[in-house]
């Protein structure tokens, strides 16, 4: 993959996201048919037949067909129907509320049907897909893609994308990007991978240790630390940011000392950052364009992790000024500081989740750490892993729906990825050795 774009869309499919305008109705529900967010105490059924074939690429209707079943699987929302149970065959009815029986579908224990269709135009295809309630008989989501390549994977992940808009109300996940540190032949550097883990990519190439990534808000810069050494062999840590819109790498700050843990501001206009060159690790905001500097915090301890509540106006981080590390949280100019956590002997790397209604931490109790998840204001702390390992670096995927951490309940350490309550865990890191502190991307704008 190019590494000037992070989110590995070729040229058409930006083209196919300004295109997919031929719309029945908004991909977006005006109230989600799918409540996501809890206990999933039971699945939505869905049947998802094979494409009907207009076009003559049979293997680019199956390909797509099998991108969009795949992700869907991922979300750990819908059961599908076995084909053997379809009453109908795709390719002998349309995708048109006119052209088939729903009875056939509702009799079957559907819920949801989701219609497409292939068909080639002008040296083009058109995929059209079809989203209907089978119990109220009614169209969810109508929606046209004109496609000028045979990128399956593309087209699949922005259809998947629409239909779990269509049906919770929240964005689809499956464009997004997580980056992390691994481990490799004795040497850290920053990775890539797609939401479920495929397409990995190394991005930084330092040959020293390189950690603690950090997304832009556009998904188009990845801040990152580096160990390196100043004049007279004197050790550091510098902040570095890849820019994948030109395939670059630049120097953020390179104060002495400790120049790490950074996290942008929702605007992209700031980075909070840990910085050491006045003695004590203290956090900064850094003004990314002139390299100025802003002071926020000053303790005798040392204070580090800090995230960006999703409005901006509010920073959580972690302090040792108690006596041991917990979670804190301030207002964007320092003010008003408040300690959140009190149980346990350390609490780490908190991530805010991206509607703000809750704090993920990594917390050390009964001698290994877990995740938890807490109020914004410390209250309602709950456990969310146990006796697997170590678990730690929790980050939210940006509908909230997920969370992303490392974990070495199998020895190494491993990027792993569950729902917000806890549940259907999977790993996604095989073979990039010790993979530890992963960031989930934002939605592709």
């Amino acid at each position: 993959m190019n590494l000037r774009n992070p989110l590995g869309l070729s040229v058409w499919v930006i083209l196919v996201a300004l295109l997919c305008s031929f719309s029945i109705e908004p991909a977006r529900a005006e109230s989600p048919h799918i409540v996501v967010g809890s206990a999933h105490t039971k699945k939505s059924v869905i049947a998802f037949p094979e494409f009907k074939d207009l076009g003559g690429a049979t293997g680019m209707a199956k390909g797509i067909h099998e991108v969009v079943l795949n992700d869907l699987t991922f979300m750990d929302l819908f059961q599908f129907l076995s084909s053997a149970a379809f009453l109908e065959d795709a390719n002998k009815t349309g995708i048109n509320l006119d052209s088939f029986k729903m009875s056939n579908w509702s009799s079957i224990g559907a819920e949801f049907l989701v219609k497409t269709q292939l068909s080639s135009e002008k040296g083009s295809y058109r995929l059209s897909a079809r989203v209907y309630d089978t119990t109220g008989v009614k169209l969810i989501l109508g929606k046209d893609y004109l496609l000028g390549s045979t990128d399956s994977k593309a087209a699949g992940h922005i259809m998947a994308n629409d239909i779990v808009t269509a049906l919770t109300g929240l964005p689809g996940i499956f464009r997004t990007k997580i980056a992390m540190t691994c481990q490799k032949a004795g040497k850290k550097e920053i990775y890539m991978m797609n939401f479920d883990g495929t397409e990995v990519k190394q991005v930084t190439h330092h040959s020293s240790i390189s950690f603690s990534p950090a997304w832009g808000p556009d998904g188009t810069k990845l801040a990152y630390s580096v160990f390196t050494r100043h004049k007279n062999n004197v050790k550091n840590i510098d902040l570095y940011e890849f820019d994948f819109n030109n395939n670059t790498v630049r120097l953020l700050s390179n104060h002495k000392g400790m120049n790490s843990g950074a996290a942008y501001s929702p605007d992209g206009k700031s980075l909070a950052v840990t910085m050491s060159f006045l003695g004590n690790p203290d956090i900064f905001l850094l003004d990314p364009k002139v390299s100025t500097v802003t002071r926020l915090t000053k303790s005798f301890g040392t204070d580090v992790d800090p995230t960006w509540s999703p409005d901006g106006k509010s920073i959580a981080f972690v302090s040792s000024r108690s006596g041991m590390p917990m979670v804190y949280s301030m207002n964007v100019d320092g003010s008003h500081i408040q300690r959140l956590t009190f149980a346990g002997r350390y609490n780490a790397t908190p991530s805010w989740s991206p509607m703000g209604k809750k704090i993920a931490f990594a917390g050390y109790l009964e001698g290994k750490f877990d995740v938890f998840i807490m109020n914004p204001d410390g209250t309602n702390i709950e456990r969310l892993t146990k006796n697997q390992g170590n678990n730690e670096d929790p980050t939210f995927s940006p509908d909230g729906n997920f969370i992303a951490f490392s974990s070495n309940r199998t020895g190494q350490e491993n990027v792993y990825v569950m729902n917000v309550d806890g549940t259907f865990v999977k790993r996604l890191t095989y073979g990039l050795g010790r993979c530890v502190a992963p960031k989930w991307s934002n939605i592709p704008r």
